[in-house]
């Protein structure tokens, strides 16, 4: 009783956070049929500013940390999870009633990762004295594109006979140079050069103004979230249910396997905050191109309308909770 009461109380306080009651603004405006929403371009414009912030900070920690072996170490769990995740995903999905293709696609999208649910994480773990390394933006980064490979390849076993797909080149220039992989990565090896002194120059745009754009972003995520829950149709009980079980099974792995590697608490409670966080900007970009006829609102509807906000409020502490507790033994 002890680790849950402590969730609960870990998870009232991560809800009376700006970013989440701002979120959860937005899904009630969206739920009450609100015609509150920022313009297509500004939300893209604000998604480009905080992995660019996001990616630079990182940049400029990990010069002033160093890129020892714990990157090295917390790289190649990231990458082993990105790439293998989607692995029991689809399986999974695939039991509870999804054809070959929506669940292929709906894999790739927790095995790559979310940028803001990293960065509500990062908030919330400062805020309780478990902040991760910099470092942990180049892992983020590195997290992106594996998944979406082997989804695409898993969906070419089960659907050998269509021609229905992307040629190969375009389909590598958007997997690999989307705008999400480019801003993070260009931008933590920016700050990685910069080092502190050019993070001292920008200290006020990848601190405050971080925060309340990030706000103003989670507000229209939330409005976004609660309309995809309104149009939902055709998701199954048991394909919600897979929006819980997959988020927890990722951080569940990469706790586990990041214990065992010997991780810090924070850096610990990063990794499995991306393990179980699910794309939403990158993975649906990737996977309309790559298959087509999987349908869109099955997996738009599980990353972004169940399992965004069940980490925002829930599983963020309790991925956090669980990292103290193994790094205690």
């Amino acid at each position: 009783m002890d680790i849950i009461s402590q969730t609960l109380a870990a998870a009232c306080g991560n809800l009376l956070q700006p970013a989440v009651l701002f979120f959860a603004l937005g899904l009630i405006a969206a739920m009450a049929r609100s015609d509150l929403a920022l313009p297509r371009d500004i939300a893209k414009t604000l998604s480009l500013i905080l992995m660019l912030c996001i990616g630079f900070k990182g940049g400029v920690e990990a010069r002033a940390h160093g890129l020892d072996t714990t990157f090295l170490t917390a790289a190649g769990l990231g990458l082993a999870l990105s790439a293998l995740m989607p692995l029991p995903a689809y399986l999974l999905l695939r039991r509870a009633g999804l054809p070959a293709l929506t669940a292929a696609a709906t894999a790739a999208h927790y095995g790559s990762v979310s940028v803001v649910t990293f960065a509500a994480a990062q908030s919330y773990l400062a805020s309780v004295g478990q902040a991760p390394g910099g470092y942990m933006s180049a892992v983020l980064a590195l997290m992106e594109t594996p998944a979406l490979l082997t989804a695409i390849a898993i969906a070419a076993f089960a659907d050998r006979g269509s021609s229905d797909r992307a040629p190969a080149g375009k389909l590598a220039h958007e997997v690999l140079l989307n705008a999400a992989s480019v801003i993070l990565i260009g931008s933590f090896l920016i700050g990685l050069a910069t080092g502190p002194s050019g993070g001292a120059k920008l200290a006020t745009f990848t601190g405050p103004v971080f925060q309340g754009l990030l706000c103003l972003f989670l507000l229209d995520l939330g409005v976004k979230a609660g309309r995809q829950l309104i149009e939902a149709r055709g998701v199954t009980l048991p394909v919600v249910a897979m929006g819980f079980i997959l988020p927890l099974l990722g951080a569940a792995t990469a706790l586990g396997l990041g214990h065992l590697a010997g991780l810090a608490g924070g850096d610990l409670a990063a990794l499995a905050v991306l393990a179980g966080s699910a794309s939403y900007i990158a993975a649906p970009a990737a996977m309309s191109l790559a298959l087509p006829r999987a349908d869109a609102g099955v997996y738009l509807t599980l990353s972004l309308g169940v399992t965004f906000p069940f980490n925002l409020c829930l599983g963020i502490p309790l991925y956090a909770l669980a990292a103290t507790w193994l790094s205690g033994l």
